[in-house]
């Protein structure tokens, strides 16, 4: 899966969107302006009653028909639709940008805390922690709905800082290991492939044109309601009769085209998501066993939260049936999802060992929890030495790549572990990592961090440093990467002071080093990405707009590869080479010149080149990391960091000290 390609589709896709939202719109003012001549066309005898001043009834001027194009009335209706349509929408679109938390928290989720996760929820964390490190993404908080039984999850989110995975009860009790690595591996393609963007904005135009309909609902539930109270209006009531029912009808109309929409965009990208899945695992048995589990059990992937059809596209599998089910549907049916992972499949699904009248019968008294299958131990992760397989590792998921995750976490030391988990205790884990080995200096650092976080933060820090101290430099990014879901729950106020230590803590001993600089840069990038989820804004879409930043990261990333100047000169040239339409505009600066508050600065405005410009810098990086075929630690702190400020998952590159 090709990371950059998955972008531009992504985009696209969200152009398609916006033609089929102009299509809904036009369809439901066609629907309001018929409906708003149907009104007239029925009150218009009685208004021509009382225009003759003798009070004659003028029978001629009664049966004249209305003329069926009123411009007059058109542009009401079209302006007034307009501003309904818009502003529920944006008022949408302004509760969901605030993140995936705010979706998994919408249809009634509960955050997983590592330190009170019950087995299955923590075998959950665990597989989602091996695929985040696998594919160089931020850790995603994840989120349990504790009261549905169907089997389902989804992803969500604006960025990859701020991202989601969400599942249900029923998929953590039913489903094995390997069919939920299966699960989250779907999960993490949409994430990868750029869909969870898409997935929110579909939901917000949804909302917008379906709002109508809910009006109309609102106002004939006030007309029953003032009716039951014996407050009549006469003439007045049937007005408002009419109006509530021509608002029912639009809406209608509004609902069978945000319906349409939902299914168009979101059915054709399950195929590519179970097709990622098994690219990631390796293993079609894990996502092809969850599918047919759903085909087995009664209540299958079906939720009972009335949100459900409102982002019925977000989920794994069909969370809502309709009437109009073939139509409607968000998902391909399983059979046809089934037999694209497995062409020999005999139809069968699975069959549980217990039948449960769902009707009749409460599901989670009726099932027991599925056990979960022992894994093997993974092999070791290969390193890789070209340029063509660094690039080729960026936005996607291999089974080498989770098998060294799982390698990675295994040997990372549990007070570690336990510490990047706890929102209590990682700000000390972050503060441990910048602990230099000069025990003068680590005392300066360990009284900025008594006099900054206060001694309960030292208390913590003291009880880690034996962990730490045994953990190698290639260790502590993931570590870092672990802990961001955790220091996602620092309230807003203590973000400023923590970075602030940071930053005291990073100068101790006056030089910043590439994992310095980099653990530096993926925090606040994150962390202000999840406050604050935003999209690219303002893009810059020259090259040459951009080439004095370029030459400083090439620079920079050339001398981190070689203490050697002629040596980073020629890494230099590796990278520009793959810049041609930067040809002779690129210069090699001296290490001088390549200070981290320069490349702090250049990296900000690279944040807001285009998507073309992004792939074209990240090659041209991986061509000089990769220049002399061996990749140090140095260079892989600083290629990562570099990444992810340009939002471009890195995964770890297996270095060489």
């Amino acid at each position: 899966m090709d990371f950059f390609e998955a972008q531009a589709r992504a985009k696209k896709r969200t152009n398609r969107l916006v033609v089929l939202f102009a299509l809904a719109v036009l369809g439901t003012i066609a629907a309001g302006y018929f409906s708003a001549i149907l009104v007239l066309s029925q009150t218009q005898g009685r208004a021509s009653r009382h225009r003759d001043y003798y009070g004659n009834y003028d029978a001629d001027e009664a049966a004249r028909p209305l003329a069926l194009w009123q411009p007059n009335v058109f542009a009401g209706v079209a302006l007034g639709t307009l501003a309904i349509v818009g502003c529920a929408s944006l008022y949408k679109w302004a509760s969901l940008r605030q993140g995936g938390s705010a979706v998994a928290e919408m249809v009634g989720g509960r955050r997983i805390e590592a330190g009170s996760a019950e087995p299955a929820e923590r075998r959950l964390l665990n597989v989602v922690e091996e695929m985040a490190i696998a594919a160089g993404l931020p850790m995603p908080a994840v989120y349990v709905l504790d009261d549905e039984e169907g089997i389902n999850a989804f992803a969500a989110g604006l960025t990859t800082a701020d991202a989601v995975v969400t599942v249900t009860r029923g998929t953590l009790d039913k489903l094995t290991r390997d069919e939920l690595q299966g699960v989250i591996g779907h999960e993490f393609s949409h994430i990868l492939n750029g869909d969870m963007r898409l997935n929110l904005q579909l939901a917000a135009i949804i909302f917008g044109i379906l709002v109508i309909g809910l009006l109309g609902r609102g106002i004939l539930h006030g007309m029953f309601y003032t009716r039951s109270r014996g407050d009549r209006k006469g003439g007045g009531m049937a007005v408002i009769l009419v109006i509530g029912l021509a608002l029912m009808l639009i809406g209608y109309v509004g609902y069978f085209f945000g319906r349409l929409i939902q299914a168009a965009v979101s059915r054709q990208r399950e195929f590519l998501a179970d097709a990622s899945s098994i690219q990631f695992t390796r293993n079609p048995a894990g996502i092809g066993g969850a599918l047919k589990k759903i085909g087995g059990y009664a209540l299958g992937s079906s939720l009972d939260t009335h949100r459900a059809a409102e982002i019925g596209h977000f989920f794994f599998a069909q969370a809502f049936t309709s009437s109009f089910a073939t139509v409607w549907a968000t998902h391909p049916p399983l059979g046809e999802r089934i037999r694209a992972i497995d062409e020999r499949w005999d139809g069968k699904f699975f069959d549980p060992p217990q039948k449960v009248d769902i009707e009749h019968e409460a599901f989670s008294q009726k099932m027991q929890p599925v056990p979960a299958r022992a894994m093997p131990a993974p092999p070791l992760l290969s390193s890789p030495h070209n340029p063509q397989s660094v690039v080729a590792t960026i936005g996607t998921l291999t089974a080498a790549a989770i098998a060294g995750a799982q390698t990675l976490l295994d040997g990372l030391p549990s007070p570690l572990l336990a510490a990047a988990r706890d929102a209590h205790q990682s700000p000390a884990l972050i503060y441990g990592l910048l602990l230099d080995a000069d025990a003068g200096v680590r005392e300066q650092q360990r009284g900025i961090v008594a006099s900054r976080a206060g001694a309960e933060t030292v208390q913590v820090l003291d009880a880690l440093a034996p962990a730490l101290a045994a953990i190698g430099p290639a260790q502590k990014l993931p570590l870092v990467q672990l802990a961001l879901p955790a220091l996602h729950q620092l309230p807003p106020t203590a973000l400023d002071p923590f970075f602030d230590t940071l930053d005291q803590l990073v100068h101790a001993d006056g030089r910043v080093d590439t994992f310095e600089f980099a653990l530096q840069k993926i925090l606040r990038r994150n962390l202000a990405l999840a406050r604050q989820p935003a999209g690219p804004g303002q893009q810059i879409f020259s090259f040459e707009a951009l080439a004095g930043e370029i030459s400083l990261v090439l620079s920079t990333l050339a001398h981190a590869s070689s203490e050697d100047e002629r040596a980073a000169s020629q890494a230099f040239g590796a990278g520009a080479s793959q810049l041609r339409m930067l040809e002779g505009k690129l210069s090699f600066l001296p290490s001088g010149a390549c200070a981290p508050e320069q490349l702090d600065t250049a990296l900000d405005r690279l944040a807001l080149a285009s998507l073309p410009i992004k792939q074209r810098l990240v090659t041209a990086a991986a061509h000089v990391v990769s220049a002399d075929g061996v990749i140090l630690v140095a260079e892989a702190e600083l290629l990562r960091a570099v990444s992810a400020m340009l939002d471009v998952p890195m995964p770890p590159l297996t270095a060489t000290a």
